[in-house]
C-alpha cells in the first residue's frame, strides 16, 4: 500500500458491524458517500440488505452480510467473503452492541455473557481475524460509549463491556502501531437511535445527537495522515446535561 491515500476514503474497503440500523447504518452511508466500498454486516439479514441496497441505489458500493459477532467461525467466513468480493480489507468498524437494562440481582448470568460476548469479545475476534487480511495502513475503529467514562445504575454488564473495550482499544493501539495498523475508539454520547429510543420511549430526544454526527467522527479518525493516529475521541450532544 505504498500509494495508500490515508486522507481519502475513496476505494477503501471498510467492514461495519451492526450496520443495519442506527449509528451503524449512518456510518455505512457516510463512508460510502465518501467513496469507500462498504461491507454492511448485521445479525439481521433484512436490515443489512436494506442499507446495502440504499447505498447501491444512491451510486455507492456496498455488500450485505449476515453475521453474529459472537460467532467466531462466522466472523472468519464473512471476513474472507468480504476480501473475495471486494479485493481486500482496509478497515473494520466494531459498532455492534447490546445492553440489558436491569439490576445485578435480577440479571441472568446468560445476559451478562451475551452483553460481554457482543460488545467486547466480538471486537476482539474481529481484530484477531481481521489482521490476517490487513496490511500496513489498516485501521480498527471501536465504537465505545460514555458508559466507559462514567456509570449509572442497572447497566453493570454494559459498563463492564465498554470499559473493557477501551482497554482493548488502547492495548491494540500499543501492540499494532509498529506494524502500521491504527486502532481508535470513538466514544459516543447519547444518540437518536433505536438503541436508546426503543428501550426508553420517554427519553427527551432534544438532549440526544444525530447519529450522522458521530459517523462524521468515524470518518475523521479514518482520514488522518499516515503519520498520525487518534487513539480516542469523544463526541457528545451539546445539550447532554449528565456529562460535565
Amino acid at each position: 500500500m505504498d500509494a495508500y491515500d490515508y486522507e481519502s476514503l475513496a476505494d477503501r474497503v471498510i467492514l461495519v458491524t451492526g450496520g443495519g440500523r442506527g449509528l451503524g447504518a449512518a456510518i455505512c452511508k457516510l463512508l460510502a458517500q465518501e467513496g469507500a466500498q462498504v461491507a454492511v454486516v448485521d445479525v439481521n439479514r433484512i436490515s443489512s440488505s436494506k442499507v446495502a441496497d440504499e447505498i447501491n441505489q444512491a451510486g455507492g458500493a456496498a455488500h450485505a452480510f449476515t453475521m453474529d459477532v459472537t460467532d467466531e467461525q462466522a466472523i472468519i467466513e464473512v471476513l474472507q467473503r468480504t476480501v473475495d468480493q471486494c479485493g481486500r480489507l482496509d478497515a473494520i468498524v466494531n459498532n455492534a452492541g447490546v445492553d440489558v437494562t436491569i439490576g445485578i440481582r435480577e440479571m441472568e448470568t446468560s445476559d451478562w455473557h451475551r452483553v460481554l460476548a457482543t460488545n467486547l469479545t466480538g471486537p476482539f475476534l474481529l481484530a484477531k481475524h481481521g489482521l490476517a487480511h490487513m496490511s500496513s495502513g489498516g485501521h480498527i475503529v471501536n465504537i465505545a460509549s460514555t458508559a466507559a467514562r462514567r456509570a449509572w445504575p442497572n447497566a453493570s454488564a454494559y459498563h463492564a463491556s465498554k470499559w473493557g473495550l477501551m482497554g482493548l482499544t488502547h492495548a491494540l493501539h500499543a501492540e499494532l502501531r509498529g506494524m502500521g495498523i491504527k486502532v481508535s475508539a470513538v466514544i459516543a454520547g447519547g444518540m437518536r437511535t433505536p438503541f436508546l429510543l426503543d428501550r426508553f420511549p420517554d427519553i427527551d430526544v432534544d438532549l440526544l445527537q444525530d447519529p450522522d454526527n458521530v459517523a462524521r467522527a468515524v470518518k475523521f479518525v479514518l482520514t488522518q495522515p499516515a503519520q498520525t493516529v487518534i487513539p480516542e475521541v469523544m463526541v457528545l450532544p451539546m445539550k447532554e446535561t449528565s456529562w460535565p
